[in-house]
């Protein structure tokens, strides 16, 4: 009995064991796991506190190096520089703002002595080219014979204005004051293209205030041709008709009474002194002393352009505003004008004005009064 209970006794044993080895090895796994969960969640609860601590630590030394004494220095410099390069960089258009009148005046005067001195370098060259060539006009184009003869004037009656607005605040007042005037104080160079047509304008109504003058100078003469029965009487006392009844000779007809400008009365020597006076008059030339020089010199620039028109292709080949100034230059008002009437006239002009010399250069003098005399245009100026 004691073998079979002990055997029982045993068996029973096992049995427990086996049943509870399962619950065991349960409860280690979950006593481990629960250890492992506490540990990683022990673990990241740390990790945490420890990377807020490094990024306040970093957050604070970059505010610390951002707000430093020697950054905020160099950020407020460089601020203020960008601000100040903004302004300076836009100061016209501030001043424009407060000051466009002024603003104005400065633009006009700086953009006429900017073309002023560079029509100086181009007469500097012309003059050059000129006196290599024995003062032959001859090489010259047409623009640069006008310069030659225009620029010189223009720099006489500009100089008092530049020299004085050299002086210590003298600009403050002779920068206004030409400006009000600037017909009789400036030149083409700070005029607009308005102020250009207008002057041109006043300039030859004041030259064509000589026409009748000098027509009664001509007439005056018939006399002495009659007396000393030259041959040319005849055809010269008709075309002065023509011009009495308000017709113009043909170029033609001009052409063949230049004998009479070859010799006395008509000759530029033999004019008399009123004479003389009124045709510097009529073609803008100072009337003082060296009156004949002054009108041959004229002259003989006139017909030295109109020999480059004719080597640059004739007169229908010139722009537009060529054949105003042309005009001009010649004594015909070529406001409202057409193309082709300027053309005409002005082919008539270059006709006669080519053949003409030494001998006969009084005709070219006269040739406003033969060719301009009755010209509608000019009438409508003057009256």
């Amino acid at each position: 009995m004691s073998l079979a209970l002990l055997r029982t006794l045993c068996r029973h044993q096992q049995h427990v064991l086996q049943q509870r080895q399962p619950v065991s090895f349960v409860g280690s796994s979950a006593i481990r796991c629960a250890v492992r969960f506490q540990s990683t969640a022990g673990g990241e609860d740390k990790a945490p506190k420890q990377d807020s601590s490094n990024d306040k630590q970093s957050t604070k030394e970059r505010l610390a190096a951002k707000y430093s004494r020697e950054n905020v220095k160099r950020n407020v410099q460089g601020y203020v520089f960008s601000r100040f390069f903004d302004y300076v960089k836009n100061y016209d258009k501030v001043i424009e703002k407060k000051f466009p009148s002024a603003v104005h005046v400065y633009r006009v005067f700086l953009v006429g002595v900017r073309d002023f001195f560079n029509d100086m370098k181009k007469l500097v060259k012309i003059t050059k080219i000129v006196y290599s060539h024995d003062n032959d006009l001859r090489c010259l184009t047409r623009k640069e014979i006008e310069l030659y003869y225009q620029m010189p004037r223009d720099m006489k009656k500009v100089a008092p204005v530049l020299l004085i607005s050299a002086l210590p605040f003298a600009n403050y007042v002779i920068f206004p004051l030409a400006y009000m005037y600037p017909r009789t104080l400036l030149t083409s160079h700070f005029w607009s293209v308005q102020q250009k047509v207008d002057f041109a304008q006043i300039d030859l109504r004041n030259r064509l205030l000589y026409n009748r003058r000098v027509f009664r100078c001509m007439q005056s003469k018939l006399d002495a041709l009659k007396k000393t029965h030259d041959p040319a009487y005849e055809k010269f006392s008709y075309i002065l008709g023509l011009l009495g009844s308000g017709l113009h000779p043909t170029s033609e007809e001009i052409l063949d009474v230049r004998e009479v400008f070859q010799r006395p009365p008509f000759h530029l020597n033999s004019l008399s002194s009123s004479h003389l006076k009124y045709l510097c008059r009529l073609h803008d030339i100072h009337a003082g002393l060296l009156r004949r020089f002054r009108l041959s010199e004229r002259a003989y620039v006139v017909h030295h352009m109109d020999m480059a028109i004719k080597r640059e292709g004739g007169v229908h080949n010139m722009p537009i505003e060529s054949l105003k100034h042309a005009c001009y230059i010649r004594g015909l008002n070529a406001h409202n004008m057409s193309v082709e009437s300027m053309i005409d006239w002005l082919q008539e002009w270059v006709k006669v004005s080519l053949v003409v010399d030494e001998d006969c250069i009084s005709m070219l003098l006269h040739l406003p009064i033969l060719l301009t005399y009755n010209h509608t245009s000019n009438w409508i100026l003057i009256h």
